[in-house]
């Protein structure tokens, strides 16, 4: 009864924790609600062999043995070839009943599937194990959308997991904050309870109990606004492009309730938890304190856990820098790895208030009143840290996954710049069906041309795992080297050959002169000599084979080197016509509209998680403001009395305010600049070009809106409370 009276009486004190996790509890509700619907997708019906019973359809994927502990297990891959059904078995095939391809890709040696009126079980004696059979929802699989459909499914998980974790640590981290400034208002409070006998147990009790029915309310209300806007998020992510046009909730779930809930109350009590120790600690003559200055704002156990949080947070990136330097390049590394350093840099705010205050820009705070408003940033450390700490959060979060994003497709693009020394490319289906004609028209017009087609190799790595890696087709190797310049860091290009492979630092086994054994883009097996050896950059540097061995692969590009003195656009067009039609353009134009860029989906994924972040910030600058300027009655009465006029009051706690968002934002800044210098260090180490992307305007505009929203609560504290800026009659 007495935290539920002292809520009522202190309920804005409260709020900006309890809308930060109703926000976060919404948040999740709807993201686990859309990962249900990927998770169990509803069963859809055939499209292109609708009306079949039976559809039969050529090998199309690669199963292959490894070891799973001590026993064994198969593992499949899709072909990048798949086999077609040969003409032999449609003729076959005919025999039982009608036989129909619906569109089905056709190739001189068979289709790609076929649809059968005949009883399943004579379909599968006839087939044996020279294609699938497939019957019911199964038919789904000859449809050409449903692995695009899969991989947007895994996107979606993809993104929605990510948000829901975002959402979840920014929660805790704004519920934290609060429930430690609050605390720091109540100490005299607490003294007093402490005087009356309260023992440290039942003062951290009252905390937490406060933090529970908060907690309990706010999970409640989220699941209620999370319910109502997860088909909202579900028609984004559709008309984003990131799910397929089918993609919609199945209702029936209850589980993604129930978790959101949990979490809820969780993350309140999570984010108090350090907050209700430090009230426990509270003695009894905090009762008769006066000063505004804090004292003894870091005790040992918070120095111990943010040095220690801070070390992990280092450590753990130096030594994935060290071992696996490729992993501080995927999404979900620079997405939760900033999480760490920003626990660890909040939980030392305090030491660092102090210092901070000291590097704002002396013109930004001039005067009596600047140096009034530096002295109280200064003094009031938590109040400062409090009004800092959303807005570290959100810089830091925007310039590590904007900026990484950012630098990694920077990386990819001047990779693929530097691999070619064509002038000219062009590109089209079925470029290659007229090689011979294609070289001599090239030799005629002064050019080499080489022409390359996109397979995949698959290779079983430490027994344990089929790796697909992709790889070009070449025919002429000489012509290869000629117009490409591949990052070779061991071997020779021009050695490859019908029995070799040219693989990157990624494979397991990249020792020049080794044999592999290897899986072709078919499902062939083969063994290769290792003729070259690639560096491994951001992934895009794949393997290369001849053309021999990739059966099926079709030319889809020609890369055109033009002979000194010749005429270029005699010679692009000479080997356009000559590969029978293609598109022509220059190599700066083909890597323009071809180069590594964040697409719409990733930018969506990435704007989705930062506006959580920020629409946190704002509640907790919101809150932290209108507790922080209200509590300061006294002290703003005395500067009246003192002489200072309204105005030069409101500037003062302008200023203050100010400063705390820029503490925030240099902290924020900093966290941000260590990730990306360690994602620099990454590229740098896996020999791929580390130029470092800053999104500037974002972390301007982040902080701006930061500035503007704490500004706005301070002006709203003081128009509730007009005493505060005059003087006591």
């Amino acid at each position: 009864m007495l935290n539920l009276a002292s809520l009522r009486t202190r309920w804005s004190s409260v709020l900006g924790a309890f809308v930060a996790v109703a926000l976060g509890v919404a948040v999740t509700t709807a993201t686990m609600l859309g990962l249900a619907a990927a998770s169990d997708p509803p069963a859809r019906p055939p499209a292109r062999f609708a009306s079949a019973p039976v559809v039969v359809l050529g090998q199309d994927t690669l199963t292959v043995p490894v070891r799973r502990g001590p026993a064994t297990a198969s593992v499949s891959a899709r072909l990048a070839h798949p086999h077609p059904v040969d003409n032999e078995l449609v003729r076959e095939l005919r025999r039982l009943g009608r036989v129909r391809t619906d569109g089905a890709p056709r190739s001189a040696a068979g289709v790609g599937a076929v649809g059968v009126d005949a009883p399943a079980a004579a379909v599968r004696r006839l087939v044996g194990d020279r294609a699938t059979v497939l019957t019911g929802d199964g038919r789904r699989r000859a449809d050409p959308a449903t692995a695009r459909d899969a991989e947007a499914l895994v996107a979606v998980d993809s993104l929605l997991g990510t948000a829901a974790g975002v959402a979840a640590f920014v929660s805790v981290f704004v519920t934290a904050s609060t429930f430690a400034f609050v605390v720091a208002l109540r100490r005299r409070e607490f003294g007093l309870l402490r005087m009356a006998g309260a023992t440290s147990g039942q003062v951290r009790r009252t905390v937490l109990a406060e933090a529970v029915v908060v907690g309990l309310a706010a999970s409640a209300l989220g699941c209620a606004v999370g319910g109502r806007g997860a088909p909202a998020l579900v028609r984004a992510l559709v008309d984003g492009g990131m799910a397929p046009p089918w993609f919609t909730l199945r209702g029936g779930a209850a589980w993604p309730y129930e978790v959101a809930f949990c979490t809820g109350v969780l993350v309140a009590v999570a984010g108090a938890w350090a907050a209700a120790r430090r009230a426990g600690r509270t003695g009894p003559a905090e009762a008769l304190r006066e000063a505004s200055v804090d004292t003894a704002v870091m005790p040992l156990s918070r120095r111990i856990a943010g040095g220690v949080l801070l070390a992990a947070g280092i450590g753990l990136s130096v030594w994935t820098l060290y071992t696996d330097p490729a992993a501080l390049l995927k999404r979900k590394t620079y997405a939760t790895q900033p999480m760490l350093l920003v626990t660890a840099v909040a939980a030392l705010a305090p030491v660092l208030v102090r210092p901070v205050v000291r590097l704002l820009p002396p013109g930004l705070l001039p005067g009596a009143a600047g140096l009034l408003v530096r002295e109280n940033a200064s003094a009031s450390v938590r109040r400062t840290a409090a009004v800092a700490a959303p807005v570290l959060v959100t810089v830091a979060l925007a310039g590590s996954l904007l900026g990484s994003a950012a630098t990694v497709t920077g990386a990819k693009a001047t990779e693929a710049r530097e691999r070619t020394r064509a002038q000219f490319v062009v590109t089209g289906e079925d470029l290659g069906h007229r090689p011979t004609a294609v070289e001599a028209a090239a030799k005629t017009a002064g050019a080499t041309v080489s022409g390359s087609a996109p397979t995949a190799v698959y290779v079983r790595e430490e027994g344990t795992a089929l790796v697909r890696s992709e790889a070009r087709a070449v025919s002429d190797v000489a012509a290869f080297a000629a117009v490409t310049r591949p990052p070779v860091v061991a071997g020779d290009l021009r050695d490859l050959d019908d029995r070799s492979v040219v693989v990157n630092e990624e494979w397991e086994r990249h020792e020049v002169g080794s044999w592999v054994s290897l899986w072709l883009g078919d499902g062939r097996p083969a063994r290769l000599r290792i003729a070259a050896v690639l560096a491994r950059g951001t992934g895009d540097n794949g393997a290369y084979v001849t053309t021999a061995n990739a059966p099926g692969a079709t030319v889809d590009r020609l890369d055109v080197r033009v002979a000194p003195g010749a005429d270029g656009a005699r010679a692009a067009a000479a080997v356009r016509d000559a590969a029978g039609g293609g598109t022509v353009r220059s190599a700066s134009a083909w890597l323009a509209a071809t180069r590594p860029h964040a697409g719409p989906q990733t930018r969506l994924g990435l704007l989705v998680v930062l506006g959580l972040a920020l629409a946190h910030a704002a509640i907790a600058l919101a809150a932290t403001t209108l507790m922080a300027t209200s509590a300061r009655g006294t002290e703003l009465r005395s500067l009246r009395l003192a002489g200072a006029t309204r105005a030069q009051v409101l500037r003062a706690l302008a200023g203050e305010t100010a400063a705390g968002v820029g503490v925030g934002a240099l902290l924020g800044a900093a966290v941000a600049a260590t990730n990306l210098g360690l994602l620099a260090a990454a590229l740098g180490r896996l020999s791929a070009p580390a130029a470092v992307h800053v999104p500037w305007g974002l972390l301007a505009g982040c902080a701006g809106v930061c500035l503007l929203v704490a500004l706005t609560g301070t002006a709203l504290a003081c128009a509730r409370r007009p005493d505060l800026a005059r003087p006591a009659g």
